[in-house]
């Protein structure tokens, strides 16, 4: 029962996770085999209760029904006083008021059920908004270009949260996406894996709108970095190949290597098959963001969406995981979202959001010279890292 749930909270949390890997089914599965296994499980006792505890129960009734009975019998003869007559009426009353109160006790049970089995249809009859059309476009490996055509998004409270985007991406090419937060850098990473649908404009992989590709191929195309890395209660390689399960010892340890992770994995105490605590609890937070990265790459993706990979540890983990990045994004059409200047100079073009918008777009040097938001980003920065510097001195 403890894992059922343990599974099924992870799956919830880590959703995430589940629906960009495209593994939703693969997870229904386990799911269905771990709850067939504790149903089993548990239809055994209740059935070995449904014996026991009818049985006894009747036995216990017969024996107060026998002795009630002779009890009363005695007293209409005369046999016993009056007053014992009526403690065993009184125990008569008494017992009937269990019975009653039992059926009460059961009856509120029924409809507490029901209540709670009322929300459960809703969610499992709630309507899949995100799924492959009919005549979906079988596209089992993109080149990785990647453009939005005036693209708006809106939660369900109907304000934007992007706005008139519009971008081209080539194959192979390195993008940064910088901007304050909520500006909607992460929504602009979720439009292109389609873990949701753009309001207005089109969102186009390889130039077909990905609204009508089959969801499973756009996904399995795409590696995601999420900002928080979520990893499941399971071994290192396995939380690794993820996206790809049952693949080769080889090939995990490749995708670690390439995310900078190898070494750390050497040095646990059972390596690539140490169990990874609920959350990754038993790792840092660099070390989980390695292996969020080696996750990713696994899939050796055309496309690979990195959301502030770094955002979360210290300089030197960041330089780690940076270089981890440099080397991974060789060959793919990647997508940075960071306010880290040092991994931005890096990339081949810079756009910059604010409030949905995008208001700068050019090269490092380019934005620099401009002396628009980034400039005034990149300056805070470099006084921040002065003043750090300038602390640990003193």
């Amino acid at each position: 029962g403890d894992k059922l749930i343990l599974r099924l909270s992870e799956n919830v949390q880590g959703i995430q996770v589940v629906k960009g890997f495209a593994r939703e089914e693969d997870e229904i599965a386990r799911f269905r085999e771990a709850n067939r296994a504790v149903k089993d499980q548990k239809y055994g006792i209740f059935w070995r209760l449904s014996l026991y505890q009818p049985t006894m129960g009747f036995l216990t009734q017969i024996n107060q029904l026998i002795v009630i009975g002779y009890g009363g019998a005695l007293v209409i003869r005369g046999e016993l006083p009056l007053g014992a007559g009526l403690f065993v009426f009184a125990n008569l009353i008494h017992e009937f008021a269990n019975q009653v109160g039992q059926i009460i006790n059961i009856a509120n049970s029924i409809q507490s059920s029901l209540t709670g089995a009322e929300r459960v249809f809703a969610v499992l009859d709630a309507e899949i908004e995100i799924q492959s059309p009919p005549d979906a476009i079988r596209l089992p490996k993109v080149r990785g270009a990647v453009t939005f055509e005036h693209v708006g998004f809106a939660y369900t409270d109907g304000e934007l949260t992007l706005e008139d985007i519009s971008l081209d991406i080539a194959p192979g090419e390195c993008i940064g996406i910088v901007g304050e937060t909520g500006s909607g850098k992460t929504t602009l990473l979720n439009l292109i894996a389609r873990l949701y649908d753009a309001t207005s404009g089109r969102v186009l992989v390889d130039g077909i709108d990905v609204r009508q590709l089959d969801l499973n191929d756009l996904r399995r195309n795409i590696g995601i970095v999420f900002q928080e890395s979520f990893l499941f209660s399971n071994t290192v390689a396995a939380n690794i190949a993820f996206g790809q399960p049952g693949a080769e010892l080889e090939r995990v340890e490749d995708a670690a290597k390439l995310a900078a992770a190898h070494e750390f994995i050497a040095d646990l105490p059972e390596g690539y098959d140490s169990l990874i605590g609920e959350h990754g609890s038993n790792l840092s937070g660099g070390q989980r963001q390695r292996l969020a990265i080696a996750r990713a790459l696994l899939l050796d993706p055309p496309i690979l969406l990195l959301d502030d990979a770094t955002a979360a540890v210290d300089p030197e983990t960041e330089h780690e995981i940076q270089q981890a990045i440099a080397t991974a994004q060789h060959g793919r059409t990647t997508i940075l979202v960071s306010n880290r200047i040092s991994a931005l100079k890096r990339t081949d073009r810079l756009y910059v959001l604010h409030q949905g918008r995008i208001v700068e777009s050019g090269s490092h040097a380019e934005l620099m010279q401009l002396d628009g938001e980034y400039a005034k980003l990149s300056r805070i920065q470099l006084t921040q890292a002065g003043d750090e510097k300038s602390t640990f001195q003193n």
